[in-house]
C-alpha cells in the first residue's frame, strides 16, 4: 500500500490521504479582501483533483496586513459566506479545508509605495530593502491589537466552515520577522533571545487555541533558516517548534526564507530536511514543502518518515488532478469523483 495514500488524522479531522494543496497568492480578490469564482474554482478543482488538505492563500487578518491589495481577507465578518461557500464544495468532494491567516508585517503591499490603507507596521523600524518603506514599530498596545485580530479571525474561521487553521510565520512576514534577529531588534520582552523572539508567535497560537475548537487542528507555517549569517537556522527553529506543540499545534509546515531579498539555495527535495529534523527530534507531525515533484518524491518522505504530509505548489497549479495521476503511478486504486469515473485508467 501506498503510504502517500494512507488517510492521516489530526485531532477530529482524518484527512484521506498525505497530499496538500501549498498555499499560494491568487491576487485575484474581490475589492476589501472577498473570495471571489475563481478561488473557488481554483480550490475545488483541487479537491476534485485529490488531495487531502486544500490551504488558501494568506488570509490577512488586518486590511493592512495584506501581502498585496488583491489578497484575501477575513477581518470582517462579510468574508465569512464567500469562504464557506468554498468550503461547503470541497467538503462535498472529500477534501479539507485550512485557512492560512497571515499578517505581512513590513512586506505588506504598501512597502514600496507608501500607498497602502494603514501605516507600515513591523517588530522594529527596519526596511526590507532599500528602496522600501520604513516600518512603524510596533507598540505594545498595537501588539495587543495584533492577537486580538488573529483571534477574531480564527472564530470567522471557524464560522467559514474551516477544518483547521495555518498561522503563518514564515516568508518574512510579521510573525516571521518577530522570530528572527534581522528583523527584530527590539530590546523590550519581545526582541533580543530567542524566547523573547518568539513571544509574539506564541501569543498568536495560544489566542487562536483559545477560540479554535479542541477537536480542530492547528498548523503554523515556520521559516526554517534566513538562509543568512546571522539569521534564523533550524537549531532555533527546533526550539521553537517544541513551544508551539506544548502550546497545542498540531502540525508544522516547514518552509525557509523570504525575510530578506537573497534568494535561497533551492533544488528538489530543498526543504525537507528541515521537516524531518523538527519531526525526529520534537516528535511533531511535520509537512514538507518545495519543489516535490514527482509521486516517487513525495511516496520516499512519507514512507521514511521524514515528514508526516507533502505540500505541492507549483505542481499543482500545472495539473489539478496530480494526485490522481500520482495514486495510478504508485500502483494505488483510489476512488475517482463518480463524474470523471469513465475516462479513469487501470
Amino acid at each position: 500500500m501506498s503510504a502517500l495514500f494512507t488517510s492521516f488524522r489530526l485531532r477530529d479531522v482524518t484527512l484521506r490521504n498525505r497530499i496538500a494543496l501549498s498555499p499560494m497568492c491568487m491576487y485575484c480578490a474581490g475589492e476589501d479582501g472577498w473570495a471571489t469564482d475563481w478561488h473557488l474554482a481554483h480550490l475545488a478543482a483541487r479537491a476534485i483533483g485529490g488531495v487531502g488538505l486544500s490551504i488558501t492563500e494568506a488570509t490577512a487578518i488586518d486590511p493592512g496586513g495584506r501581502i498585496s491589495p488583491h489578497d484575501l481577507g477575513l477581518w470582517s465578518d462579510a468574508h465569512i459566506e464567500p469562504l464557506a461557500r468554498i468550503a461547503r464544495l470541497c467538503h462535498s468532494q472529500g477534501a479539507a479545508m485550512c485557512v492560512q491567516l497571515a499578517h505581512a508585517g513590513r512586506k505588506a503591499w504598501s512597502a514600496t509605495k507608501g500607498q497602502g490603507p494603514l501605516p507600515l507596521v513591523a517588530p522594529s523600524a527596519l526596511a526590507f530593502d532599500r528602496d522600501w518603506v520604513v516600518p512603524h514599530e510596533l507598540s505594545h498596545t498595537e501588539l495587543d491589537a495584533v492577537e486580538a485580530a488573529f483571534r477574531a479571525a480564527a472564530q470567522r474561521a471557524l464560522a467559514a466552515e474551516m477544518d483547521a487553521v495555518e498561522i503563518h510565520a514564515a516568508h518574512g512576514y510579521l510573525l516571521h520577522q518577530f522570530l528572527s534577529p534581522l528583523s527584530n531588534h527590539r530590546t523590550d520582552e519581545y526582541g533580543g533571545s530567542l524566547e523573547n523572539r518568539a513571544r509574539m508567535l506564541l501569543r498568536v497560537v495560544n489566542a487562536v487555541r483559545e477560540v479554535w475548537p479542541d477537536r480542530k487542528p492547528l498548523l503554523v507555517r515556520l521559516s526554517c533558516t534566513d538562509w543568512i549569517a546571522g539569521g534564523l537556522v533550524i537549531d532555533d527553529l527546533v526550539q521553537v517548534a517544541q513551544w508551539l506543540k506544548d502550546r497545542g499545534v498540531d502540525l508544522v509546515d516547514c518552509s525557509s526564507g523570504g525575510n530578506t531579498p537573497v534568494a535561497p539555495p533551492t533544488g528538489p527535495l530543498y526543504q525537507v530536511p528541515f521537516a524531518e529534523r523538527i519531526r525526529r527530534e520534537t516528535g511533531i507531525p511535520t509537512m514538507a514543502v518545495g519543489l516535490i515533484t514527482a509521486p516517487e518524491m513525495a511516496e520516499d518522505i512519507v514512507r521514511n518518515g521524514r515528514a508526516d504530509m507533502v505540500a505541492l505548489g507549483r505542481e499543482l497549479l500545472r495539473n489539478p488532478h496530480w494526485p490522481l495521476d500520482a495514486a495510478r503511478a504508485l500502483g494505488e486504486n483510489i476512488e475517482w469523483p463518480k463524474q470523471y469515473a469513465r475516462p479513469k485508467r487501470a
